[in-house]
């Protein structure tokens, strides 16, 4: 479909009359669970016994938030809020599409890089020796479409990591660093933060990758941590105005019933967390030396895959774990690394995925996120890809005409109003002067938002100015 200037329509519908593809695999965001289903206190009792798993962390989850009357509870309007990573294949190799980097620009958003992989070589191959090229041209087109850099430090050289100074084994790039080089990863933060002195936002590693504990059956959050703490002070001493966050853990979730390992004290509708993801964002809390906002990352969808779901109504995962996040600490800002809401395969249309997205990204607002970074499933071909940010062609798609609505029309302190359609399956978001309306069902829906009649096509998105 032809994606309509935002600037210039007071009605625009976005995912309509697309030939859909199916999704595509994304990266793996699951560990596997512990093996018998447990509930009640009777479970926790035999889980310690049989795995040894023991509670972590110290801090006090005070009553999760309420629901959020403005965006991005706590973050400054300033703040990065509605965004997506670069991957393997984006923009940056020849520095196009044109037409892409145009639209970029047309309508600026946060934009966020590793510092390897992903598209990124290994900035430092040997001690002392460093290789910017790659990242280097990754920031330079980040400014040249008026992006907010923001900037992932993960993963690490090889020679961190036990491996062999001057070789780089892609293979092992989720392999954790070795504690005595957790100071020589702090260095190389320092030096990337002084050599890309406007990039003022940092996640501290990703996922907590290969930070786990196998004797414990649980993350490593110790280990993380004091990484963590070594980068946190490094990267402040080269610009105190430069925003931190961690833990970037994982939020597993389980199906209805299904819970395995712990009881968890996070559930809903849609399932109940993993405990011990749950306990190693606590001790990282407790243990930090400081932080500017709180990084997790997750899937609206349980760890069993093979459970039935229902794709809309298990997106209310995505705002009860920030609200319970805000309960840890309301002064610092939810901050979604990732996000995903696809099932593994997928036959899905663009219509039904672009429903889904738009629904998930109203649920982040209701909870009180402040940030959301869409993970870019880019393709190398020149054909057209599944939830795709721009076309094979380079021509911009629905996908990132949603994100940049939001960016714009939704901004952090952006007051909410509460307006609901007739039809419960029509889902709403509004500000006093736009909202943007759900159709979460397969057929069209007629409704009334604010006593004007309204038809909308199955799954059809459609912003709405007020």
């Amino acid at each position: 479909m032809e994606v309509q200037q935002r600037n210039e329509t007071s009605r625009m519908a976005l995912f309509r009359n697309r030939q859909g593809r199916h999704g595509r695999p994304r990266r793996r965001l699951f560990l596997v669970a512990l093996g018998a289903a447990l509930a009640g206190v009777l479970a926790a009792t035999v889980a310690i016994a049989v795995t040894g798993w023991r509670p972590g962390g110290g801090a006090t989850v005070g009553k999760p938030a309420k629901v959020a009357s403005e965006v991005g509870a706590g973050a400054p309007k300033d703040w990065p809020a509605w965004g997506f990573t670069h991957t393997q294949n984006t923009v940056d190799r020849e520095r196009g599409p044109q037409q892409t980097l145009a639209e970029l620009a047309r309508q600026p958003m946060p934009q966020v890089t590793p510092i390897m992989g992903w598209g990124v070589d290994n900035p430092m191959p040997r001690p002392g020796e460093y290789n910017w090229s790659s990242l280097d041209r990754r920031i330079d087109v980040i400014r040249q479409t008026r992006g907010t850099p923001v900037v992932t430090l993960c993963c690490g050289p090889d020679w961190m990591k036990g491996g062999e100074a001057g070789k780089t084994d892609w293979s092992r790039l989720e392999t954790a660093l070795e504690p005595e080089h957790f100071d020589d990863y702090a260095k190389l933060a320092a030096e990337v933060a002084k050599r890309y002195p406007d990039v003022k936002y940092y996640t501290v590693w990703n996922e907590f990758k290969g930070f786990w504990n196998p004797s414990g059956n649980r993350w490593d959050y110790e280990g993380y941590t004091k990484l963590y703490n070594e980068v946190y002070t490094a990267l402040k001493k080269v610009d105190s105005d430069i925003k931190v966050g961690g833990p970037y853990m994982v939020m597993n979730s389980n199906a209805p019933g299904r819970a395995d390992g712990p009881p968890s004290e996070l559930s809903g509708s849609w399932g109940s967390m993993d405990q011990r993801n749950l306990d190693a964002v606590k001790y990282w809390y407790e243990h930090k030396k400081g932080a500017d906002f709180i990084a997790v990352d997750g899937h609206a969808m349980p760890v069993q895959r093979e459970v039935k779901t229902d794709e809309f109504q298990v997106l209310t995962k995505f705002s009860d774990v920030t609200r319970w996040l805000r309960g840890l600490d309301p002064r610092l800002p939810v901050w979604w690394a990732e996000w995903y809401v696809e099932p593994v395969p997928s036959d899905w249309t663009d219509e039904r995925r672009g429903a889904v997205h738009a629904a998930a990204m109203m649920e982040f607002v209701r909870g009180g996120a402040a940030s959301a970074f869409y993970w870019s499933p880019q393709t190398a071909t020149s054909a057209d890809c599944a939830g795709c940010l721009w076309s094979g062609g380079g021509a911009p798609t629905p996908t990132l005409a949603n994100l940049q609505n939001f960016e714009r029309w939704f901004p952090p302190g952006t007051k909410l109003l509460d307006v609901r359609a007739d039809d419960p399956s029509v889902r709403v978001l509004a500000q006093s002067r736009q909202m943007v309306a759900v159709n979460t069902r397969a057929t069209a829906a007629r409704t009334r938002i604010e006593g004007q009649g309204i038809d909308l096509g199955p799954y059809e998105v459609r912003w709405i100015a007020r």
